[in-house]
């Protein structure tokens, strides 16, 4: 059933349209535009202090600074706002990917800084779009921002009403690929007429306050007033989805880059599962070529038995892994998903640890002041990047379980072979029920007749102290040349526990998938080796204050 809904959403039609609005094209003249938007709001925009140039041209009053598109470190304002800015950008990319970004022949060498250039055009374009919504001349911002979001939705729009369908994925391509970008750009529409009303009736109304703001913010301070309560004398009653999902704090509010980060990373994520639906596409029309060139094959000649059992077996597994990839697909969808509210979670979790005081769960070593502010401006980037590679490793580890779990179980009881699948299954079953009861026979064998009694009957376990050494050493020497050959099997499950839990966390950044003793090697997790041995000095001597005076003086 999976299939053939697949195959009728992805097989390519015989629709061609060809729309009169060049996206591409209209990305180049939005330019235009942006700049002039950049010039104008820069003018209005006053610096912290004086400089030079005001005494020289004493006109200017403070004015041309430079503009801020968002605060990456603490800013709460705006924060949804500035998050669908960032996914109205997400068509944007899609121009690049569909029209290219290499118009021209260029050699391997320059096609890292062609990219770099394309990049920041479209960074350029989109910028309109986070100045107008930060700038402190909020009507000019306002107007403005209506006016080059409004050109881009209207553009947007004609070219998916004159041709909604492509070339790549085939039916209704636009569409899938372009709404997201369509509701934030909706959502900016919205946002910058509320902002132009709302400061239109504050300056026509002059009684009314004004917004003041505060170093204190609002939902710091009922922390700190929530901190200062009484705790209640019974705990609150937390539902399922409150206990292992997600629970929602009033007094938190995270800040507008981790909004950003997970609003594009869901909108980066649902484009990149529509490009890994079309390389599927692909993949299974050259299978599906296969497959019938096969047939015809057979059908034509007088083939042997063997030949058409191979080619039986062969459309079984291109059926069988179909249907695993189009379920895995979601299950993938949906594991990455859980992952971003995870990182919300414990983003959250952490924070609150910081300002109680609490450090232990941070690496022994800190990073450089350097390292961390370049973490801020890479985390947001990198999360997204880990994210949505993450879901492709999760995606195929998934697969290969899903064809394995197919032709262990479901397949021989398809075929009606249950009875011969269990008992291909009992000795390996029996295999692992006894090396693990010879593990639990050991340990028990160790704890009741190699240990002393205990000191105390109070005690909940014997003491670390050896008995019956002579029977203990004999024990050890027979059991050795058996753990020699137990070890190989524990070695093979050791490396498959670790390829599957590194998959499984490789879009997680706040945990490592390196060892205890070897994280420098992961990047994420930012160690100093000159900040731990630092510490560790720094340790020594707090403890033993006579090695002060030997040592070496610079």
């Amino acid at each position: 059933m999976a299939t053939t809904i697949f195959r009728e959403m992805w097989l390519p039609k015989n629709e061609t349209c060809e729309s009169s609005i060049d996206l591409q094209r209209f990305l180049h003249y939005s330019l235009v535009p942006s700049v002039a938007i950049i010039i104008v709001l820069s003018c209005l925009e006053k610096r912290s202090r004086e400089r030079p140039i005001d005494e020289k041209w004493p006109f200017l009053r403070r004015r041309c600074g430079i503009l801020i598109p968002l605060d990456f470190v603490e800013a709460f304002a705006n924060r949804w706002s500035l998050a669908f800015a960032f996914g109205a950008t997400a068509s944007k990319v899609m121009i690049l990917f569909s029209g290219g970004c290499l118009p021209l022949q260029v050699p391997r060498w320059a096609q890292v800084p062609v990219i770099l250039v394309c990049s920041m055009e479209v960074g350029l374009s989109s910028y309109p779009f986070f100045i107008c919504l930060s700038t402190l001349s909020q009507i000019t911002g306002a107007l403005l921002g209506f006016l080059y979001t409004g050109s881009w939705f209207i553009v947007i729009v004609l070219n998916i009403a004159q041709c909604p369908h492509g070339q790549v994925v085939g039916k209704y391509e636009k569409i899938l690929f372009y709404w997201p970008s369509l509701l934030c750009l909706v959502f900016l529409l919205s946002r910058f007429s509320h902002i132009l009303m709302k400061t239109l009736w504050v300056r026509l109304r002059q009684d009314l306050p004004s917004e003041e703001t505060s170093f204190l913010k609002i939902h710091q301070a009922q922390y700190v007033q929530q901190l200062m309560r009484k705790p209640p004398r019974l705990p609150l009653q937390k539902s399922w989805i409150q206990r292992k999902v997600y629970e929602w704090d009033p007094d938190f509010r995270f800040p507008s880059r981790m909004i950003c980060m997970a609003v594009l990373a869901l909108i980066c994520l649902y484009l990149f599962v529509m490009i890994e639906v079309y390389v599927g596409k692909l993949v299974l029309l050259t299978l599906n070529i296969l497959e019938e060139n096969f047939e015809t094959l057979i059908a034509a000649q007088n083939t042997s038995e063997v030949l058409a059992s191979s080619v039986q077996r062969l459309k079984e597994f291109i059926d069988v892994t179909e249907d695993v990839w189009i379920f895995t697909t979601f299950t993938a969808c949906l594991t990455s998903v859980s992952y971003v509210v995870h990182i919300l979670a414990c983003y959250r979790k952490h924070m609150k640890r910081l300002w109680a005081g609490k450090k232990q769960f941070l690496p022994l070593a800190t990073c450089k002041l350097s390292h961390s502010v370049a973490a801020i401006a890479r985390y947001s980037g990198w999360q997204i990047a880990y994210l949505v590679w993450g879901y492709l490793i999760v995606h195929i580890v998934q697969c290969l379980f899903g064809v394995m779990l197919m032709y262990i179980l479901v397949l021989p009881i398809k075929h009606g072979q249950a009875i011969e699948a269990v008992k291909s299954l009992g000795p390996g079953i029996l295999t692992v029920a006894i090396v693990v009861g010879l593990m639990v026979l050991q340990t028990v064998t160790a704890t009741r007749f190699f240990l002393q009694p205990k000191i105390s009957p109070d005690d909940k376990e014997k003491p670390l102290a050896l008995d019956n050494r002579k029977a203990f050493h004999n024990f050890n020497y027979f059991f050795f040349f058996y753990n020699v050959l137990l070890g190989l099997s524990a070695c093979l499950y050791r490396l498959l526990c670790s390829v599957v839990v590194g998959a499984w966390l490789i879009a997680r950044i706040d945990r490592t998938i390196m060892p205890k003793g070897y994280e420098a090697a992961d990047m994420d997790f930012r160690v100093s080796k000159k900040a731990r041995t630092r510490w560790l000095l720094l340790y020594t001597l707090l403890n033993n204050p006579s090695l002060s005076a030997l040592r070496k003086p610079k």
